[in-house]
């Protein structure tokens, strides 16, 4: 058998926990610091094993985390085959899980790649997207979390009210109306309703809110160029134009989330990806028993997904029968339906802007590029 050097990587913020072995042989434990030089003192480490044992082909892996593809890409550099795994499709017994250390979880990821290169096990890997499609995400993402800080600032404007029993007179208009906030500007003068302490909170709150109003308007400036690119422009036209409740927003956190739309062989995949499909216990004499949608892939892409179907349920007259049929099989259980219009609204946003992006020529073919990440 060819010899392979195989290195289970436990990454962290500041260190990287690694234990490396070749093929089945008793692995080491080493430990590099999370920095430049530590990370090229662990590449030339593992090529000197290499050397060492006459061989090329060095694998590694890690565990996807907030220090994103940094780590994979200067591997890849390096020529050293480097794959990301998804934590949560990582097999752990419940005894894993109470005895947690830095170096059982090197080893477990070792475990995982040997299996993967010598038995031709599957390995849990996630999807590693371009550096152009990273980027594009930065923007979008900003603004969904610009966006859940205006709603929590928003609503510490009301709970502070409520600690201090103001209540908004009739005549005063619905949330965040102009009526409305003009009221809640004239509280933050003394004697109003609110003590001296109120008035400075509720003054600070509603400056946060008005900045990050302004900042919301800058980043929905700034995705609308980024829609406009000829990387989205045909994608995101057909999108908001087909579908009723898809604005710019859905469209581009739907694109930059997916990346690559080709990757997806069906439905199937894109609904699994979205996390929208019911988990299933059919072992055993359990036959068909369906539990709660496993929540795989982003909460943020789940999020606007619901937002736009309940759009569509409101105002596109298909999806509301589509809507009203589920929800009158199952009554109690109104969620059902709002999910099930969830995965047919990301299915059909799917089949649409691929066959939009290969209508305007942003793949050479529809086969996905052979690269020598994708082939590993």
């Amino acid at each position: 058998m060819k010899k392979i050097v195989i290195c289970g990587a436990d990454v962290h913020d500041n260190s990287i926990m690694t234990r490396i072995a070749v093929n089945k042989d008793e692995p080491e434990t080493r430990i590099f610091s999370y920095t430049t030089q530590g990370r090229n003192s662990m590449f030339k480490y593992l090529k000197f094993v290499a050397c060492r044992h006459g061989t090329e082909r060095i694998v590694m892996a890690y565990e996807a985390s907030s220090l994103g593809f940094g780590l994979c890409d200067e591997a890849w550099d390096a020529g050293i085959e480097c794959h990301v795994l998804a934590p949560t499709k990582m097999p752990q017994s419940e005894e894993q899980r109470k005895r947690k250390t830095d170096q059982q979880d090197a080893q477990k990821i070792l475990e995982q790649l040997r299996g993967y290169i010598l038995a031709g096990n599957d390995l849990a890997k996630v999807w590693i997207p371009d550096l152009q499609t990273r980027d594009d995400r930065e923007v979008v993402r900003m603004r969904l979390e610009v966006a859940d800080k205006l709603t929590t600032a928003r609503t510490q404007v009301r709970t502070l009210l409520k600690r201090n029993k103001v209540e908004k007179p009739k005549e005063v208009g619905k949330a965040w109306t102009v009526s409305d906030c003009q009221w809640l500007r004239r509280l933050t003068v003394p004697g109003n309703a609110l003590a001296s302490g109120g008035c400075v909170a509720l003054a600070s709150l509603l400056r946060q809110i008005t900045a990050l109003e302004a900042e919301i308007k800058e980043l929905d400036e700034a995705i609308k160029v980024l829609a406009a690119t000829d990387r989205y422009r045909a994608a995101t036209e057909a999108l908001v134009a087909q579908l009723i409740g898809v604005g710019e927003l859905t469209a581009m956190v739907f694109l930059t989330e997916l990346g690559d739309l080709r990757r997806f062989r069906n439905r199937k995949k894109v609904g699994a990806f979205l996390g929208v499909v019911p988990s299933s216990n059919e072992s055993g004499e359990n036959n068909d028993r369906k539990g709660h949608i496993t929540r795989q892939g982003p909460a943020r892409l789940r999020k606007v997904l619901c937002q736009a179907a309940w759009a569509r349920i409101a105002f596109d007259k298909e999806e509301k029968k589509v809507h009203a049929r589920i929800v009158e099989k199952n009554p109690k259980k109104k969620k059902i339906a709002t999910v099930a219009c969830m995965r047919r609204l990301g299915i059909r946003m799917w089949r649409k802007a691929l066959e939009a992006q290969l209508q305007a020529g942003i793949y050479a073919s529809k086969e996905l590029p052979q690269t020598k990440r994708s082939a590993a």
